[in-house]
């Protein structure tokens, strides 16, 4: 349908030619980052509440919503200051008396299945916490999705029903084969029953009159997944392999997300009161392949959230990297600013795509009939050329051999600098005169599942007892020895890896366990460490999967991927000394991580720079949150302590190495450096991760890309690189180069190098997201 652009006054306050000028299905708005996207959020929904107090609200769960429900509690909470005042007066929320919420109703969108309603991963949890107290609604307005009170077989509970929480929905068209199956396909039908009764009670209220939802990796608005009707309404229902590996993170893995089920309201449920505001929101560049399919592409049950073109109040919110391949978007960056070589890339590349064809086989023609390609300033046969001669550069500078420089490698979690950089890292490493240094920056303990640490934790307690842990019967070991030695639990695991002996790497798993606990629990004997470990592993066994646990078992999980880091860097000679465990204090395991703080979160890294005072930092370079919001926020903790350190010293020599990996990629015109990656080097990033974190060889928390191990993914991502560049600079480029190193080339590795000032500014959206925190 046509849509008005009847933005209202707040929407209109965060406009820009892109979206006044938009022909997209559904009308959006854009801002520049995502605490940004939640304050718009967050005052739209305050103007909508002012205009409709007793109104039908339905929010979303997950990390999205972060800065929606911190921007409308500090807005509530502070009407009346200055500050607040102002930034009503700018984004004209025109209502002087502020907006109540005591009066409104509201729906919870959806729920796994079957879940109870105590566990913190529940959404009927979060919902309460974060919405019906956080924003003082009403309990008694609210209609909530509870597991535990949704009526079954002879009033039985979904313990009894469902003992291993896997719900068979081919019993509704098949008949039971036992009397558990009997029990379940009744049970399934009252399931049925119950959500055909929370869909009426929904229509009873006249509809939905504000949604708010975000979007996942393959277009679901609720779980509507990709498929689904755009008549559905609220149902028992499965999933698919992208929203199980999405929903892994907050079920503690993919063997649990995916024997969950799910109830959620359906698309009809959103769409029903035709008055309704309904919003998606999203940001980070991996979401834009998915908002350009519901925005520009008829609406089709292929992508959930086109179902928003039938309301006349729809709407996107969208960071600009989430609207990076909107048409708009696309014609806007060549269309203003100035021309660059960056752009006559990107268009000659983007041609070479759209028609399959190499770059030496353009022909000017071609050129001239692209509307993006004969834009190009002073456009001729030799065009083309610079375009080659632009790649073959950025290899150029990816396999200078470097000197005398001194790196300080940054990951957000364990195993992000080595999916991003590994391949590059082996090749300037074997010149000496190099220093490296590698930081993990948080605890990265919500890796490792429970399961995984149990069967350590057994085989662990195996070694103790039958007397094969010798450095336990050493003198000084519980007072200092468990300290010592650390890089020998390193050698240990790595020599036996190159003989073969799975029990004698167990073995050295233990040593470092061992270790590890005597250290968190100031142990003084072996009969108080098997009693830790049984006292664990009694913890461990009554806890739900992914349940937050107590924070010494959190330290002890996360000391585990420390040990990982380790056993990686050590192929390659590097000492346990030079690889750093940070542990910033803002990453706890809460839905919501803390905002960093100066003195907890930039300190630290501040002090290993003047320490260390690298020549070269690498980081994961994800300003718009692609990937984890953890990568957003280490960002913001670097580039403050950047700043800091260059109030101290001249810093214009430093140079800044922006990665990226499994999350989201680069362009091959927005990055200086191109590296080509061999089938041996592939290999050995391969085998590194595949020996060294353990706790991830199973893909546990895979992505929604890919089924499998992240160093698949990344060499994947490898590959697909190289295919890009081919298109440019042709086949025989690389199979038939004088260079050995390009000859062998199977995959192509990108980053971006930046000075001080560019890396600051490209993450100027941190520095005004973070304005008052540090």
């Amino acid at each position: 349908m046509e849509h008005k652009k009847n933005f209202t006054p707040v929407e209109q306050s965060f406009l820009n030619d892109l979206s006044r000028n938009s022909k997209t299905n559904v009308p959006y708005v854009t801002v520049d980052n995502f605490p940004n996207l939640g304050m718009l959020t967050a005052l739209r929904f305050l103007e909508w509440v002012s205009e409709n107090p007793t109104g039908v609200i339905s929010l979303p769960t997950g990390k999205t919503p972060e800065y929606f429900i911190f921007w409308t509690q500090h807005i509530l909470a502070n009407w009346e200051k200055e500050n607040i005042i102002e930034l009503r007066k700018k984004h004209h929320l025109l209502s002087n008396d502020k907006p109540s919420l005591a009066e409104l109703h509201f729906v919870q969108i959806d729920e796994f299945y079957p879940i109870k309603s105590s566990q913190a991963n529940s959404f009927y949890h979060y919902v309460n916490k974060y919405y019906i107290e956080g924003l003082g609604l009403k309990r008694e307005n609210a209609l909530l999705i509870n597991c535990d009170e949704i009526p079954l077989a002879d009033g039985r509970s979904f313990e009894e029903v469902f003992p291993n929480h896997k719900v068979n929905l081919d019993l509704r068209y098949r008949e039971p084969q036992t009397s558990l199956e009997k029990l379940q396909k009744e049970s399934i039908f009252l399931i049925d029953n119950w959500c055909s009764e929370y869909e009426h009670n929904i229509r009873k209220l006249g509809g939905i009159g504000f949604f708010l939802g975000g979007i996942g990796p393959d277009g679901h608005i609720a779980f509507n997944i990709k498929g689904s009707d755009p008549y559905s309404t609220t149902r028992l229902t499965s999933t698919n392999f992208e929203t199980q590996a999405v929903a892994a993170g907050e079920l503690g893995g993919i063997e649990i997300s995916r024997e969950r089920l799910v109830i959620t309201i359906g698309l009809e449920t959103i769409t029903y009161n035709k008055d309704a505001v309904a919003i998606i929101f999203a940001a980070g560049e991996a979401k834009a392949p998915m908002i350009k399919n519901a925005l520009e592409l008829a609406p089709s049950n292929l992508y959930p959230a086109s179902v928003l073109s039938k309301l006349p109040n729809g709407r996107f919110y969208l960071t600009l990297g989430a609207a990076s391949m909107l048409n708009d978007y696309i014609d806007d960056y060549y269309q203003s600013g100035n021309w660059s070589q960056e752009k006559t890339d990107k268009a000659v590349m983007s041609l070479t795509q759209k028609l399959n064809k190499y770059a030496e086989h353009l022909t000017l023609e071609d050129l001239q009939s692209d509307q993006y390609t004969r834009l190009i300033p002073d456009l001729s046969e030799n065009t083309v050329e610079s375009v080659i001669a632009s790649i073959k550069n950025k290899i150029k500078k990816g396999t200078e051999f470097l000197n005398n420089e001194i790196f300080y490698h940054t990951g957000p979690h364990h195993d992000d600098i080595s999916l991003g950089l590994l391949p590059y890292i082996h090749y300037q490493s074997h010149n000496e005169t190099n220093e490296s240094h590698y930081s993990v920056l948080t605890s990265g303990f919500t890796a490792v599942t429970n399961t995984f640490l149990k069967d350590i934790l057994y085989e662990m307690l195996s070694f103790v007892q039958k007397g094969e842990i010798e450095m336990l019967h050493y003198p000084d070991f519980f007072e200092t020895g468990y300290k010592n030695k650390k890089d020998k639990d390193v050698y240990h695991y790595l020599i036996n890896i190159a003989s073969e002996n799975a029990v004698e790497r167990s073995r050295a798993l233990s040593h470092r366990m061992v270790r590890n606990i005597v250290e968190l629990w100031n142990l003084k004997t072996q009969q108080g460490l098997e009693e830790k470990i049984n006292e664990i592993l009694s913890i461990i066994n009554s806890s739900y999967d992914g349940q937050n646990p107590e924070p010494k078992i959190q330290t002890l999980k996360g000391m585990i991927r420390e040990y990982e880091e380790e056993l990686v860097w050590a192929h390659f000679g590097v000492r346990t000394k030079n690889v750093y465990h940070l542990r910033l204090g803002f990453y706890t395991g809460a839905i919501f991580t803390e905002k960093p703080s100066r003195e907890r979160d930039v300190y630290p890294i501040l002090q290993q720079l003047r320490t260390i005072n690298p020549t070269i930092i690498s980081l994961a370079f994800d300003p718009e949150g692609s990937g984890p919001d953890t990568h957003y926020k280490v960002l913001q903790a670097i580039a403050a302590a950047v700043r800091e350190w260059s109030k101290e010293k001249d810093l214009s020599q430093l140079k800044i190495w922006g990665y990226r990996n499994v999350w989201y990629q680069f362009n091959m015109a927005d990055v200086t450096h191109i590296f080509p990656v061999s089938l041996p080097a592939m290999s050995t990033m391969d085998e590194s991760f595949t020996n060294s974190y353990l706790s991830q060889v199973n893909a546990s928390f895979p992505s929604y890309r890919y089924n499998g191990k992240f160093s698949h993914l990344s060499i994947q991502t490898w590959v697909e690189q190289l295919h890009a560049a081919q298109l440019i600079l042709g086949k025989p480029y690389f199979y038939d180069n004088d260079s050995p190193s390009l000859r062998a080339t199977h995959g192509l590795l990108f980053f971006k190098e930046m000075n001080i000032e560019e890396f600051l500014q490209s993450a100027r959206e941190l520095e005004q997201s973070t304005e008052g925190v540090f």
